[in-house]
């Protein structure tokens, strides 16, 4: 695995960058590669496949979704993240005659939308692909760039991936420590495991402080290696019981989320190693690059995130900031673009303000009803643009 250096960088994390960096050229996956296969057995009744006749999540901001989409009957429409379908299905009754792609780097979302494929004849087009891959995907089915009427990018996690506890996402299920999305497709693909029993403390205190914008990651990095000491780290609640082992009891019930519920302290943690392991800003950045490329004029594009490093890449994308070195400038200070330089930035390199006209002005939230139905989605913010002519 390529590692690429986050985009958004702290003081705290400038001074590690070098030791990350260090650290994860020299990562070797062998001696650690079947680690998160170890381990008691699961227990948790998730852990059956996912039924397509039993909806495995709610789509977030649905009705904003398709009132911004704007569907016409006969349109070609890209749903970057099937997961387990819920847009997508609600995509192919919107309008007569619509057709959708339905990519996703997940093989286990990919069987559910073979099955919704049978189920509406020629509507719906199953690419098992991460976003980066996903222009050489269409080429090969000779669907050419400027030919796609509107695109749907849901970033982050699937419920589906979340309530399934063997594929290592949720800290409240235990299963083996492993959050790839790519499952099996990649065997080489280091899971979280690795990444925790292998790199030394700086570089997962960077990691954690990078991608998880946790303030006490110096803390927590220490707390894993030294539990690492003992026994690898290779289930999800053993390394939740480690993270919360590093923080006094009254610290550890003080944390609250959005809805001021009580939040796991590992919760940020498990959101940065998720992010590391599958490479998830530079994917959401070659998505937000494809999109450019494959709508058409005036062509629509929506993308739900759910956490600020997410949303800030989205936003800085359709504000015309310059993102073409994201890979080389990852650990290097944020820059904001002057006036001058966002009204020079409608190239293909970074989409930009000359590219995309907001469909409105201010980031979308869900509404208060629809959290208390979906509480999962209470972090999204929605992001609406059009291709401009």
């Amino acid at each position: 695995m390529v590692f690429h250096m986050p985009l958004h960088s702290s003081p705290a994390i400038k001074k590690t960058n070098l030791a990350l960096w260090r650290a994860w050229r020299t990562f070797k996956f062998s001696p650690l590669s079947s680690l998160a296969g170890r381990g008691s057995e699961d227990t948790s009744e998730e852990m059956s496949a996912v039924s397509p006749e039993k909806p495995p999540h709610t789509p977030v901001m649905l009705k904003e979704v398709l009132h911004y989409l704007d569907i016409q009957a006969g349109q070609v429409v890209l749903d970057m993240t099937f997961g387990g379908g819920g847009h997508t299905k609600a995509i192919l009754s919107a309008a007569p005659g619509v057709t959708v792609l339905a990519l996703d780097r997940d093989p286990t979302a990919i069987s559910l939308a073979q099955r919704l494929a049978e189920q509406h004849h020629g509507r719906v087009k199953p690419l098992l692909g991460r976003f980066s891959e996903l222009e050489a995907l269409l080429s090969n089915m000779s669907i050419k760039p400027g030919s796609i009427d509107a695109v749907l990018l849901d970033a982050g996690c699937s419920s589906m991936q979340m309530d399934q506890a063997e594929r290592g996402f949720a800290l409240s299920k235990d299963g083996p420590l492993d959050m790839r999305m790519d499952g099996e497709r990649y065997p080489d693909m280091p899971r979280a495991a690795d990444v925790v029993n292998t790199l030394d403390q700086q570089a997962l205190a960077s990691i954690l402080a990078a991608y998880g914008e946790e303030r006490h990651a110096r803390k927590i990095a220490s707390a894993i290696v030294e539990a690492r000491r003992v026994n690898p780290i290779t289930r999800t609640q053993q390394l939740a019981s480690v993270v919360a082992g590093s923080f006094p009891a009254a610290v550890v019930h003080a944390r609250r989320d959005r809805l001021h519920r009580p939040a796991h302290v590992a919760t940020k943690t498990f959101q940065a190693l998720r992010i590391f392991v599958n490479d998830e800003l530079n994917e959401l950045h070659a998505g937000l690059r494809a999109a450019r490329t494959l709508l058409k004029p005036a062509g629509r594009l929506c993308v739900i995130t759910f956490h600020s490093l997410e949303d800030r890449l989205v936003k800085r994308f359709l504000q015309g900031e310059d993102l073409s070195n994201l890979e080389q400038d990852h650990f290097s200070p944020r820059k904001h673009a002057s006036r001058k330089d966002k009204k020079l930035a409608g190239d293909e390199r970074g989409g930009g303000n000359a590219v995309w006209v907001p469909l409105r002005r201010k980031v979308i939230i869900p509404e208060k009803e629809d959290v208390r139905e979906n509480p999962r989605g209470r972090s999204a913010k929605l992001r609406a643009a059009a291709l401009r002519h």
